[in-house]
């Protein structure tokens, strides 16, 4: 069964994580649904992994769409939410709102993500109020990692976590249906996850949001270039269990006739070994977490002043 938005909110309520994983093309998209992932991400990230660009701000639009068009051809039955690249939607809201029709119309996803906060939140709303389910994305925003001095760990502060409530809860009145947090200590996320009615999903934010996403590259340890504390390889956990499968079968025909009893079988041991261990919150464990800092403790008194200071951010 295919998963939707009343399905995810109610995951959130009874406190059953969600897996998440980026996928690009046809056949990462394919073992990913084959595997049961609850959803695919088409992210920018595809750029970088897949096209060579030395970070996510190059890429187009029409490279996202050629991505997501293919993620959906892979998978039709799971939720897909595309990606929107830096300068599609931050200029005004018509763009905001053509360019992320392009995703439902064009690729047949079923939503879109785009960075920032309480800055792009009436843009945000633009594209609720035209139909179209919109994720937030904050802590780490790699289309605006500059603005932070690269990629760094965010909310690892008192200022820094309030900032990031702020934006949070100006995303949720301007309409998304969830919200993704990336690079940032175990609590905080938490604090963020349990203060929003919409799911909250982390990449580095440890195992206390509803959900987890990776990049499909780093899971299967195919992209060298840059690989972040909180990306795990699963293939050296799951390789004696290939090995054995093939020994098993390698008498079968009709096994030997099919291409999935290479590598696509290989990612889909992977990403069922990942699947299991995000349902279990065994995953991320603290060696893909970054750690609260010292002698800082994050309490609630950080909401209510984010709530209260949040009108003044929206209305200055």
């Amino acid at each position: 069964m295919k998963v939707n938005i009343n399905i995810l909110r109610e995951k959130k309520i009874k406190k059953e994580p969600v897996s998440w994983v980026t996928a690009y093309d046809y056949p990462t998209s394919k073992v990913a649904e084959k595997s049961g992932i609850d959803m695919i991400l088409v992210g920018d990230s595809g750029g970088m992994v897949t096209l060579g660009y030395k970070s996510t701000n190059p890429v187009t639009m029409d490279e996202m769409i050629g991505f997501a068009k293919a993620a959906r051809r892979g998978a039709p039955d799971t939720f897909i939410v595309g990606d929107m690249p830096q300068g599609s939607y931050e200029t005004d809201k018509k763009s905001a709102i053509q360019n992320s029709l392009r995703f439902i119309k064009e690729a047949e996803s079923d939503a879109i993500k785009c960075e920032g906060g309480i800055r792009i939140a009436d843009k945000v709303k633009a594209m609720t109020d035209a139909g179209i389910m919109v994720v937030g994305h904050l802590g780490l925003t790699p289309q605006s990692s500059s603005n932070f001095g690269g990629y760094k760990v965010q909310g690892k502060d008192t200022e820094s976590l309030e900032r990031i409530i702020q934006d949070a809860l100006a995303l949720q009145d301007a309409g998304i249906s969830f919200l993704l947090l990336e690079a940032m200590p175990t609590e905080p996320a938490k604090i963020v996850a349990e203060e929003l009615k919409v799911p909250v999903y982390g990449i580095g934010t440890g195992n206390q949001v509803d959900g987890q996403l990776l990049i499909m590259h780093d899971l299967l340890g195919f992209y060298p270039d840059f690989r972040p504390k909180f990306a795990k390889c699963y293939i050296p956990e799951v390789i004696d269990e290939f090995i054995s499968f093939l020994k098993t079968n390698s008498e079968n025909s009709k096994l030997q006739k099919n291409c999935e009893d290479g590598l696509m079988t290989l990612s889909e041991f992977a990403l069922k070994r990942y699947i299991k261990e995000v349902k279990a919150r065994s995953f991320p464990s603290n060696a893909y977490t970054y750690g609260n800092p010292e002698n800082i403790k994050f309490d609630r008194t950080i909401i209510t002043k984010a709530v209260k200071n949040i009108t003044t951010n929206l209305n200055p």
